[in-house]
């Protein structure tokens, strides 16, 4: 049951009320105002109703230092000294409503019953955003590599903030997660976090789906919906793939990010938004922007602050980390599924290059978890391109790749070689079903298109 503390110096004050609020919450009563401070610290009651003027300690006192104590619990302070001045300075100060004596038994119950809906509402909130953190806390997302580790440490910092924030990383890195952690551990963590995918819809859907449209805008728009913009008000709007975006929304964009504001498709009405914007893309931007094909004014405003994932390569010890939470995600608790990993088979998952990081390793244990017979994942169990393909084992690289470049310029050499052979070797297997070699790579055609493109395989 819900509690009500009630401070006033007069005795008979303190049970009229608690006689009217009783049949509904739980009600202390006390007129000694140190002995409220003790209960509000001890019994943290839901609601204060405290007078304002009392001989050894006045109203404001008790509200200051109850907002000390519990920063959220409403308080409505009671007086028969009633002046527009006094109640200006108890709002300011922080408390809830203002109650004259006399009030009416009408005037208590819905005051309370106002303060009480304001405080249930800030613990379902809190409820939320305790949940938002235990789902996408920074604790959740596995992985102990120094590569990892050093995001994740600028991923809490940009948190705390409002800026734009842009997540760089090849496809399958974890991108969204990362959006996802930002938004749950910011302030606006209780407001909506709303997804685009700006490469899934063709330039004129994209646009009422972005700004929402007016009834009539155009062909089968029966009524007027607002746009994903404008539903993300006061949250986070999460633009995946933003290098996607057509320059014909890109300017309409960019200015609704300068203007904090949007028109509807068909409509003239511009309509406030306040949204802290996160994107994400597997491309690069600047080299995009020195095409031509995106805009440097939108570029600078989206990045902010810039987050690059490592690829799944480059997080060294993480994959036997992220192989074992994957195996307790899928295999659950059902009888004779598999516990653990033979060596061979980790060994395997180790070594291969995994052109397509987090998602790819997420798809082959699946794969395993339902194809295997025992309690540990055999190598038998793993798809045959990661049973044969082991490119890190391979001979090194030759030496002018060691000597004759900077270790980075050798290390991506070395990688866009290994990729190639991997990407080329695996088409070969498929017959030049480029579908079906997506799938046994476990990423999607496009991402397969951009590697054959980018290595010039036919």
């Amino acid at each position: 049951m819900e509690r009500i503390l009630i401070l006033d110096d007069e005795p008979d004050m303190v049970a009229t009320c608690r006689r009217i609020l009783g049949a509904g919450y739980e009600c202390l009563g006390t007129t000694d105002p140190q002995e409220a401070l003790r209960l509000l610290a001890s019994e943290r009651p839901d609601l204060m109703l405290t007078d304002l003027r009392m001989p050894d300690m006045d109203g404001m006192e008790i509200l200051r230092r109850a907002r000390e104590i519990d920063a959220q619990m409403p308080v409505v302070m009671l007086t028969a000294f009633a002046t527009l001045e006094s109640a200006v300075a108890a709002v300011k100060a922080g408390a809830f409503d203002y109650l004259s004596k006399p009030f009416t038994v009408d005037q208590l119950k819905v005051t309370v019953e106002r303060a009480m809906g304001r405080r249930r509402l800030e613990l379902e909130n809190l409820h939320l955003r305790e949940q938002l953190r235990g789902t996408y806390g920074f604790e959740n997302i596995v992985g102990r590599s120094p590569a990892l580790q050093q995001v994740l440490e600028l991923v809490r910092k940009a948190a705390r903030s409002d800026a734009n924030i842009l997540v760089l990383g090849e496809s399958g890195t974890g991108k969204e997660l990362i959006a996802r952690a930002i938004h749950a551990n910011s302030p606006r963590a209780a407001q909506p976090f709303v997804p685009v995918d700006c490469a899934s819809l063709p330039e004129n859907l994209l646009e009422s789906e972005l700004f929402g449209h007016e009834k009539g805008a155009f062909t089968g728009a029966a009524a007027a919906k607002p746009g994903l913009v404008e539903t993300a008000h006061h949250g986070t709007l999460f633009l995946d793939e933003i290098g996607e975006l057509p320059i014909g929304l890109q300017v309409k964009f960019l200015r609704a990010l300068q203007e904090r504001q949007i028109r509807r498709v068909g409509g003239t009405r511009q309509i406030d938004v306040d949204i802290r914007v996160v994107s994400a893309t597997n491309r690069d931007l600047r080299a995009a922007v020195a095409e031509g094909k995106f805009r440097e004014d939108l570029f600078y405003r989206i990045n902010v602050i810039d987050i690059a994932l490592p690829p799944l390569r480059e997080r060294q010890g993480d994959i036997e980390l992220l192989a074992t939470s994957f195996l307790r995600k899928y295999a659950g608790r059902s009888k004779g599924a598999p516990r653990g990993f033979e060596p061979e088979a980790m060994a395997a998952l180790e070594t291969y290059v995994w052109p397509g990081n987090v998602r790819e390793l997420q798809n082959v244990i699946e794969r395993a978890c339902a194809l295997a017979d025992s309690e540990m994942i055999t190598l038998a169990d793993l798809p045959e391109h990661v049973r044969t393909l082991a490119p890190r084992a391979e001979a090194p690289p030759p030496a002018e790749v060691t000597t004759r470049l900077t270790l980075k310029e050798a290390k991506e050499r070395w990688i866009s070689q290994l990729e190639a052979a991997y990407v080329a070797e695996l088409l070969k297997r498929e017959g030049g079903n480029v579908s079906q070699a997506a799938r046994k790579a476990g990423v999607d055609r496009k991402t397969l298109h951009r590697l054959l493109h980018k290595h010039s395989i036919r």
